[in-house]
């Protein structure tokens, strides 16, 4: 209890505070529904407070040698790496992740920190030719400036860490608003490790709120030149739209629909493994997670058979056991849609293969076949462990399928040919497609982000430095310029 009474504060400007508005954010365990810390909301004026602090900080920092920045990457990771139990179980307590997710976290998170050391470095200039006779051509890569980060709570240490660690590697300073059900794990716990890595006062700050204590203000504020949120695609789409009316650019991580397609020649027991982590992985709430599996009809009773036999020896429970495959959903209002949503599925003629119970915040798996096509289940984001089986006659059929969702952010085929599999990935219009495979992947290096309305823009490796620095054109003229007059 300490440890999140400890971290459940604003931090401003180097300092940990209480927030002045006029009502508290209460964190809770999902699980046991203890309280594990309340937080007074930060106000608008703390958030010119933070972007101020940010603003002042980066100037210098952006004049740091990088060799030095990279120093506080470098503990920053020893950090993580001596404190990893104490952070699993954050995760477990905060979130209700099982023990296996939260290592799941923690390890990729470490990945993008050894990266970030990389990044520091990673920026180039270029010098290009000119039609003009005499004249220089540099192009400086340089940090944006302040970047403000609004991170998700289902995946808050990682994904907040992949915005901050290479936003500060290049230079720039950082202001992060943490979702309300993760304020430590995406917020307190993060400033804590740079503080203790030696990052300098104002550089990193965070503010725990609500739109309804501070409306727009953390994307409104001059001061940001890019928002980096990761969320849902409905939030998105605001964030998005205010960012452009005010000339910034944004980076939207967003909602997804995944399809996992198995082809007729798939090895079926490791198409099924791939599934049910696909799917169940944080009790499905995961953007990539497979909504939908896509079965060709010739596999489908084989593959069902298999999958439904697995699913249905899932342990629901505690998730700080280590037996616990499926912990708690992060609260009640989402544990009620998801009820809801089994039984508009059964309502319209679904036939529920394994249909789950549920006990508070436990929902049990639920695998749905036979749903109309028409359905608009088909559709939308199922954020919870719910699943649909859907059979499909050959590999366009299978492509129509994957494709007929407003969402493009991940997929995976299972095929025992790979170049069949890279061709049929290569049809689906997603931003990221895995063969032989789960839905669920993401690398320092490989670009990340989706089509359609999984979001706008990538990160990762090039596409972070893309996305956090701006270029600049400085021209030399070692001669004369004849002008015309």
């Amino acid at each position: 209890m300490s440890f999140f009474t400890e971290l459940a504060h604003q931090y401003i400007d180097g300092e940990w505070r209480t927030g002045n508005g006029s009502w508290d954010i209460i964190d809770f365990n999902p699980y046991n529904g203890e309280k594990l810390a309340s937080i007074t909301v930060a106000t608008v004026e703390e958030v010119d407070q933070a972007y101020r602090a940010a603003e002042r900080a980066q100037l210098s920092w952006a004049q740091t040698n990088p060799y030095t920045r990279r120093l506080v990457f470098e503990r920053a990771l020893r950090l993580v790496e001596e404190r990893e139990d104490e952070i699993v179980g954050a995760i477990i307590e905060e979130l209700g992740g099982t023990r296996l997710k939260a290592r799941y976290e923690v390890r990729l998170a470490m990945e993008f920190l050894r990266e970030a050391i990389q990044l520091a470095l990673r920026p180039e200039g270029r010098i290009l030719p000119s039609p003009v006779d005499g004249k220089e051509n540099r192009v400086y890569r340089l940090p944006v400036g302040v970047i403000g980060v609004i991170s998700p709570f289902n995946f808050p240490f990682l994904v907040t860490l992949k915005s901050v660690a290479p936003a500060l590697a290049l230079g720039n300073a950082v202001v992060i608003k943490p979702n309300q059900n993760a304020p430590v794990v995406g917020g307190g716990l993060i400033a804590k490790i740079f503080e203790d890595a030696g990052l300098p006062a104002g550089l990193l700050n965070v503010l725990v709120t609500d739109i309804a204590e501070i409306g727009d203000a953390l994307i409104e504020h001059p001061v940001p030149k890019v928002i980096s949120f990761a969320g849902s695609d409905r939030v998105g789409r605001h964030v998005g739209a205010v960012a452009g009316s005010h000339f910034k650019r944004a980076v939207l991580e967003l909602s997804g629909n995944s399809a996992l397609v198995v082809l007729d020649d798939a090895d079926l027991d490791y198409a099924v493994d791939a599934a049910v982590f696909s799917r169940f992985l944080y009790q499905g709430q995961v953007c990539m997670a497979a909504n939908r599996i896509l079965l060709d009809r010739t596999v489908a009773a084989r593959f069902t058979e298999k999958f439904t036999e697995r699913v249905a020896a899932l342990r629901t429970g505690d998730p700080a056991d280590p037996e616990t495959d499926i912990g708690p959903v992060i609260n009640s209002f989402q544990a009620e849609a998801l009820t809801g949503l089994v039984d508009q599925a059964v309502a319209e003629g679904a036939t529920a293969l394994v249909r789950g119970t549920t006990r508070g915040n436990l929902v049990e798996p639920t695998v749905l076949a036979g749903l109309p096509a028409d359905s608009p289940l088909h559709q939308q984001e199922i954020f919870g462990p719910v699943v649909l089986l859907t059979t499909f006659d050959g590999e366009d059929d299978a492509v129509r399928m994957a494709n007929d969702s407003p969402y493009g952010l991940s997929g995976a085929v299972h095929t025992g040919n790979v170049e069949r599999g890279v061709r049929f990935a290569q049809r689906i219009v997603t931003g990221m497609m895995h063969v032989n495979d789960s839905t669920i992947q993401d690398e320092p290096l490989v670009a990340y982000g989706g089509e359609k309305y999984s979001g706008l823009g990538r990160l990762n490796g090039d596409s972070t430095v893309e996305a956090f620095t701006t270029q600049k054109w400085i021209s030399i003229q070692h001669g004369r310029t004849d002008f015309p007059f």
